[in-house]
């Protein structure tokens, strides 16, 4: 049985074990607790980034995204891991994928506000399958009558997307004259 950590590599082994079986992501914080407050936040980030050189070469990779760290596969073996699970990807319409855009880079907004830039009324469908697939959700509402909701992104969106920030989805310009793949 392993006592407290003493090495680094030890300490790296820790943080490992926790990341590998991990169901979702982990914060900083959450990794803190696994050596009970003996260790510095710097001290974890080196970790964290000798942990990620370290699996450079292998096809697992470890990911800083919006709610914390992961290990996942490397991108090019994905069309291999979609054999194990052969149900098709959900399918998202040119309107949700739009709504979607508007909420993730004008954020927050309302409906209204959303009806606006596209110039077509928002199908509440649309606004519903977009917080089940928890990518947005109500912030608040806007101080005017009717008190209308504002919707934002949410970190299982960045999750999924493998951003830590809404700073990193590319500039808008990208999107001018680009068609946007429906099968996120």
């Amino acid at each position: 049985m392993l006592s407290e950590p003493n090495s680094v590599e030890e300490m790296k082994q820790v943080l490992e074990a926790a990341l590998l079986t991990a169901a979702q992501p982990l914060s900083l914080d959450e990794l803190l607790r696994l050596f009970a407050g003996r260790m510095e936040r710097a001290t974890l980030r080196m970790l964290l980034d000798e942990l990620k050189t370290d699996w450079q070469s292998r096809t697992l990779e470890l990911m800083q995204v919006a709610s914390g760290w992961r290990f996942q596969a490397r991108a090019q073996y994905a069309p291999f891991l979609a054999r194990l699970n052969p149900e098709k990807p959900q399918r998202y319409s040119r309107a949700a994928l739009e709504t979607l855009a508007i909420i993730a880079y004008r954020q927050p907004v309302t409906r209204g506000d959303i009806e606006d830039i596209r110039g077509v009324a928002v199908n509440p469908n649309i606004i519903r399958q977009l917080q089940e697939r928890e990518w947005i959700d109500i912030v608040g509402q806007r101080d005017v009558p009717g008190r209308p909701s504002l919707y934002a992104t949410t970190k299982t969106f960045l999750d999924d997307l493998n951003l830590r920030s809404l700073a990193e989805l590319p500039p808008m310009d990208d999107f001018t004259h680009a068609e946007i793949p429906l099968d996120l």
